[in-house]
C-alpha cells in the first residue's frame, strides 16, 4: 500500500515547503517516506513540481504517469499541465487564482480560461475540489501562506490517509513563530472551505 502526492505551482509560491510538511507528516505517522523535487526555473517564476510518496510499498519518490492519488495545485494551468499523472481515482485540490506568465503579460500568448480548465478536468471523470487559496491566503493576512491554505484544504479530505490534528500540527511547527498566527488562520480557511465547497 502506497499513497502517492504531486504538488505543481511556479516559484516562490511554496509548493516545496508544502510538500516538506505533508513528508514530515508521513514520517511522524510512521510511514516509510520519499520525496523529489524538480525546481526547473523556480527563482524566475518557472514550473515547480515535487513529489510525496509514502506507505510500505514506496521504493521511489517518481510517480508514474496515472499514478497520482493526489494532485494539489497552486496554479490553475500547472495543474491542468499535471493531468497525465491522473487517473480515474485521483483527487484534485486546486488554486483558481492565475499566476500569468510574462509570455502572456507581454501579449505572446493568451491565458486559458480557468472554468475551462477546470471543466477539462471533470470531464476526464476526476473529482476536482477549487478553492479561493489565494484569495483566502490574503484574508489570512499573508499571500505567502497560499500552501498552508491548501494544507488545510488537504486536511479536510475524507479519504486522506494522515490524520488532520498530526497534519496541522506539523505546519504549525514548520513556520517560524512570528508566522503562525497567520498560518493557522490560513490553514482554517483551507479546511473550512473543502468541507464546504463543491467536489
Amino acid at each position: 500500500m502506497s499513497y502517492s502526492i504531486m504538488i505543481v505551482g511556479v516559484g516562490g509560491q511554496g509548493v516545496l515547503l508544502a510538500s516538506r510538511v505533508l513528508g514530515e507528516c508521513a514520517m511522524r505517522s510512521g510511514q516509510k517516506v520519499a520525496l523529489s523535487e524538480v525546481h526547473g526555473m523556480a527563482q524566475r517564476g518557472g514550473s515547480v513540481t515535487a513529489l510525496v510518496r509514502f506507505g510500505e510499498e514506496v521504493l521511489s519518490p517518481l510517480i508514474p504517469k496515472g499514478g497520482a492519488d493526489l494532485i494539489v495545485g497552486f496554479e490553475p494551468v500547472e495543474t491542468y499541465r499535471a493531468l497525465p499523472y491522473a487517473n480515474r481515482g485521483t483527487l484534485i485540490v486546486t488554486d483558481v487564482r492565475p499566476l500569468v506568465p510574462m509570455t502572456v503579460t507581454s501579449g505572446n500568448e493568451t491565458y486559458p480560461d480557468v472554468e475551462t480548465l477546470l471543466r477539462g478536468m471533470r470531464e476526464a471523470g476526476l473529482r476536482v475540489i477549487p478553492i479561493e487559496a489565494s484569495r483566502l491566503a490574503e484574508e489570512a493576512g499573508a499571500r505567502v501562506t497560499v500552501n498552508s491554505v491548501l494544507i488545510g484544504a488537504i486536511s479536510a479530505l475524507g479519504s486522506f490517509p494522515l490524520q488532520a490534528e498530526l497534519l496541522h500540527a506539523t505546519l504549525i511547527s514548520s513556520v517560524p513563530e512570528r508566522a503562525r498566527d497567520q498560518n493557522e488562520k490560513a490553514y482554517q480557511l483551507g479546511r473550512k472551505a473543502a468541507m464546504n465547497g463543491p467536489g
